[in-house]
């Protein structure tokens, strides 16, 4: 029978962990974790994930700091504010909710982030040191997305060492660096992509399936090998036709649940299964930075 992971539960606890560790970090040391939001433009989406990561921020005793943009921001604008948290010494993380409108570029955003703030994890130097792994890999952030994938991976495997992964997914949000938790897992990893020629046989050999590929119930169970444990981290919403007729939308996400499920040993729901680790593990990386600024020792590791 498979087993559904159940991301909400899993994420609560996480936070849990996090409000302890900010507690501990407020009463040692009178510093209280400070993350500052900064949402451009009106894209209704943006708002309401900036809205739940502010209300659970604010749960877990992690003070926030909103900024407000219009669409017609321009990139200096926008670079100096980020310059600004960057000196300021009560703020521990910095996060630019993407995307961006069109006159502002993303990359050059990115990395005027300075590299002890950015809980986000996509500066290059962030990038470097997760692919350098090792040592270098407790230095850095790591992207909230793959970072709550592997905590859910990690606690329903027992040992990932030697497993077949395949990572369905390039991008530098997901799909390069949940390759990169792997390897350091010491997974045999396998990224698969949209030039990649049978793809159906690639996952049909994998232990675990991670799947970040931005196209609606891709991943047939026809795909799955037997028992293989499948990470469903796409949310998309697609248009359905209603009982009465009238049409509307569903939230699905990269993998046919009902085929998978049928052949999965374990499976992340969509919803309920990444998406709420990404924001637990966005205030886990908050109260980390506090910890780092205040001289000591992370509170948690992978």
């Amino acid at each position: 029978m498979t087993n559904i992971i159940d991301g909400k539960a899993f994420a609560a606890k996480i936070r849990t962990e996090v409000k302890h560790d900010s507690d501990n970090l407020i009463s040692q040391k009178s510093v209280e974790p400070c993350l500052a939001v900064v949402l451009v433009g009106e894209n209704p989406a943006s708002k309401v994930y900036v809205g739940a990561k502010t209300k659970m921020a604010a749960e877990c005793n992690i003070k926030t700091k909103d900024y407000k943009l219009d669409d017609s921001t321009d990139q200096g604008t926008l670079l100096k504010l980020i310059d600004d948290l960057n000196n300021d010494a009560s703020v521990h993380g910095i996060l630019v909710q993407l995307p961006l409108p069109k006159q502002i570029d993303e990359r050059k955003v990115i990395d005027t982030i300075t590299v002890e703030k950015d809980v986000d994890g996509f500066h290059a130097i962030n990038a470097g040191r997760l692919s350098i792994g090792g040592e270098m890999l407790k230095k850095a952030f790591i992207p909230c997305t793959p970072l709550g994938s592997l905590l859910l991976l990690k606690d329903q495997v027992e040992d990932l060492r030697g497993k077949n992964a395949v990572v369905v997914g390039r991008s530098n949000i997901v799909g390069k660096p949940m390759s990169q938790l792997l390897i350091e897992e010491s997974c045999t990893v396998t990224v698969v992509h949209s030039k990649t020629k049978d793809i159906e046989s690639v996952c049909a050999n994998a232990d675990i399936v991670v799947v970040a590929a931005g196209r609606p119930e891709m991943v047939d169970g026809k795909w799955l090998k037997k028992g293989a444990v499948v990470i469903d981290v796409g949310i998309n919403r697609i248009p359905v036709t209603k009982e009465d007729g009238s049409e509307g939308s569903k939230i699905v996400g990269d993998v046919d649940f009902a085929s998978a499920s049928e052949v999965a040993s374990k499976i992340t729901p969509v919803p309920g299964g990444v998406g709420p680790m990404t924001i637990a593990c966005l205030l886990r990386n908050t109260v980390t930075s506090a910890y780092r600024h205040a001289g000591l020792e992370d509170p948690r590791s992978i």
